[in-house]
């Protein structure tokens, strides 16, 4: 098997968090990154989002998985989200594949290799009364039960300056670190099925749980600059009450020693990630998290 060799230029390792910058994200469990793409390359992220918008694609999904976020024209003038656009669009996946950004992602969660799990494309109209732009509180690892590691995290990337009248990214700061209350398995079900209210106040009751305030902090992140947050830090993101659309992409990346597990549910299933019906499977027929056609490496060193 040829082994992926990746390297970084001078001027790329002095944007690499610092040890004082990895210490943070471990504290507060996000971290506003450096100037990690150059202009022009946020604008080919904006073309070629309008070209996916389009209907360009370099290939289709083989399946339709049970919960793919899917935007079509046909769904209106809604917040849109679109998953696994590294896999089906080559100029989106272009600058997603940087390997500066998994070598940050590296640094942060204090791992030799990372892997794409997932990319989803945004796009938050300029409608301040649309419900679908708020997105509610919630955590990326409720999510992905059927994933063994805890050190996954996601990497929020804006195509623009996103100041928080665009209804930028918010993080509860620190909720990392909390225990959960009780084990209420519904909260492997995406937020946008779940109760708004019944959101917030599982964000209330962790925080009492925990003895802790909860600190809400609206992430203003320059153009090319991109927030990391841990898989377990609770946020969400209000109206863009701006008069643009907010672009962006998050990018959900994940450790080299990530791998499928079996989570069992209450109800007797089994947790399950929309990769399930797409990845190869492993020897003894789990799916695998390490396919490179949809989770391929981002950054591995040697």
């Amino acid at each position: 098997m040829t082994m992926l060799e990746f390297t970084l230029s001078a001027e790329e390792i002095d944007l690499l968090p610092s040890d004082d910058d990895v210490a943070f994200y471990q504290e507060h469990g996000w971290y506003l990154s450096k100037k990690l793409l150059t202009d022009a390359e946020t604008d080919e992220l904006v073309d070629a989002s309008e070209r996916y918008y389009a209907g360009e694609r370099d290939r289709n999904l083989p399946v339709a998985p049970p919960k793919l976020a899917y935007w079509d024209p046909s769904k209106g003038d809604v917040q849109r989200h679109n998953d696994y656009v590294h896999y089906e669009h080559d100029g989106l996946a272009k600058i997603l594949g940087k390997p500066l950004i998994g070598a940050v992602a590296a640094r942060l969660a204090q791992v030799d290799e990372i892997r794409i799990f997932q990319s989803t494309l945004i796009y938050k109209p300029p409608i301040e009364g649309e419900p679908s732009n708020i997105v509610p509180w919630h955590f990326d690892k409720h999510y992905w039960s059927s994933s063994s590691s805890d050190r996954m995290l996601t990497a929020f990337i804006p195509f623009h300056d996103c100041p928080p009248e665009m209804g930028t990214i918010t993080m509860v700061d620190g909720s990392h670190r909390w225990k959960e209350i009780g084990s209420d398995d519904t909260v492997v079900r995406h937020f946008a099925d779940r109760d708004k209210s019944q959101l917030d106040q599982m964000l209330i009751e962790n925080a009492q749980y925990n003895g802790v305030e909860v600190v809400k902090l609206p992430i203003t992140i320059p153009r090319g600059h991109m927030n990391f947050h841990h898989c377990r830090t609770y946020h969400g993101s209000g109206a863009n009450v701006s008069d643009r659309p907010r672009r962006a992409i998050s990018l959900h990346l994940q450790d080299g020693g990530n791998s499928y597990r079996e989570f069992p549910l209450s109800d007797g299933t089994l947790a399950a990630y929309n990769h399930d019906a797409l990845v190869r499977r492993t020897p003894d027929g789990r799916p695998d998290y390490a396919d490179p056609d949809f989770c391929p490496t981002l950054w591995a060193d040697r």
